[in-house]
């Protein structure tokens, strides 16, 4: 039979209460009676929960998660690939949302902090320079982020760009427009960045449109602008925004793509069911969320390995997926 917590509490010559104090709340038990219920623990196998084989290894066998939005589907998906892959090392998961507000993040990062061995910090909005505080305080590994000496996964956003922008060319499209996500938003820079080569390369106009909210109805918002640019096709930012382009272009009776070609990026399950089905950018999400936990656990498994070295990154690469909301350029 398994060992019960009066067993361990038998052999530690201890009481049961002074045994469950020992697991889940150390530091109201001396260092000598956390000491004997450890061995006992040890010695019987006992493994009630992640806190009895915390006091033996120092890990409390959870990390933390911390996302700006998680309803947006990206963000959703990446935390399935954190999820599966932790739970195949029995490692436990606490998600924080930051509501995309980067005052959030440092705050919750500090709280999560206090009870886990480590953080994944999945698009994080703020600074570099508040990231390496962060650092500070637990081990973090960055996703679809990079940050000086802070090692982490991201994409090849510029890649990403450079395939949307040649697809439409290969269309007729010669002015594309570009909505943009949050300003604090690493992403959106580096996609910016990545259509702005492309354009300049493959010698078209490029219409870019401003920054707006990373949600259905940010793209709605933007849609007039867009318009209003002249452009035969237009970039999102992300495949919500580029859904709430596809609402606002189908209520003023533009067509799409006879009249206007829409990209979004991402692919994310509801891309597949908008009408037209959305052209978009996929990225790796759930493998993400995969390889950040592995580096994470890597880190604290052996913080001076090559894993924990600063600036080291793993690059994902996106793939172009063509569907229905883009078309040839009109009158082309």
């Amino acid at each position: 039979m398994a060992a019960t917590i009066r067993d361990v509490a038998r052999l530690a010559g201890v009481s049961p209460s002074t045994v469950s104090r020992a697991l889940s709340l150390p530091g109201m038990v001396n260092a000598a009676t956390r000491a004997r219920v450890a061995a006992a623990v040890e010695q019987l196998g006992y493994e009630p929960n992640r806190a009895a084989r915390g006091l033996i290894t120092g890990r409390t066998g959870t990390i933390g998660l911390v996302v700006p939005d998680l309803a947006n589907p990206f963000f959703s998906s990446v935390t399935k690939g954190v999820q599966a892959r932790a739970r195949r090392h029995d490692v436990a998961v606490f998600v924080a949302d930051t509501d995309e507000d980067p005052a959030a993040e440092a705050g919750l990062v500090r709280a999560l902090s206090k009870q886990v061995d480590g953080v994944v910090l999945c698009s994080p909005r703020a600074s570099d320079e508040e990231l390496a505080a962060i650092a500070q305080d637990t081990t973090v590994v960055l996703v679809n982020r990079t940050a000086a000496g802070l090692p982490g996964i991201t994409y090849d956003n510029e890649g990403g760009m450079r395939q949307a922008v040649a697809h439409l060319v290969a269309l007729g499209h010669q002015r594309i427009a570009w909505v943009g996500g949050p300003v604090t938003s690493w992403s959106t820079q580096h996609r910016g960045l990545g259509l702005r080569n492309a354009v300049e390369e493959l010698r078209v106009k490029l219409a870019p449109v401003g920054n707006f909210a990373p949600t259905y109805e940010g793209g709605m918002a933007a849609a007039d602008q867009v318009v209003a640019t002249g452009a035969t096709a237009v970039v999102a930012y992300n495949d919500l925004v580029a859904i709430g382009l596809l609402a606002r272009l189908h209520a003023r009776g533009i067509s799409v793509p006879g009249e206007l070609s829409v990209v979004g990026v991402d692919d994310i399950a509801m891309s597949r069911m908008a009408r037209p089905a959305l052209t978009t950018v996929r990225l790796p999400k759930q493998e993400a969320g995969r390889i950040a936990v592995e580096l994470l656990l890597a880190m604290l498994d052996d913080p001076d390995s090559p894993a924990a070295s600063a600036g080291t990154h793993g690059e994902l690469h996106g793939e172009l997926i063509v569907r229905d909301s883009t078309g040839p350029a009109p009158h082309n």
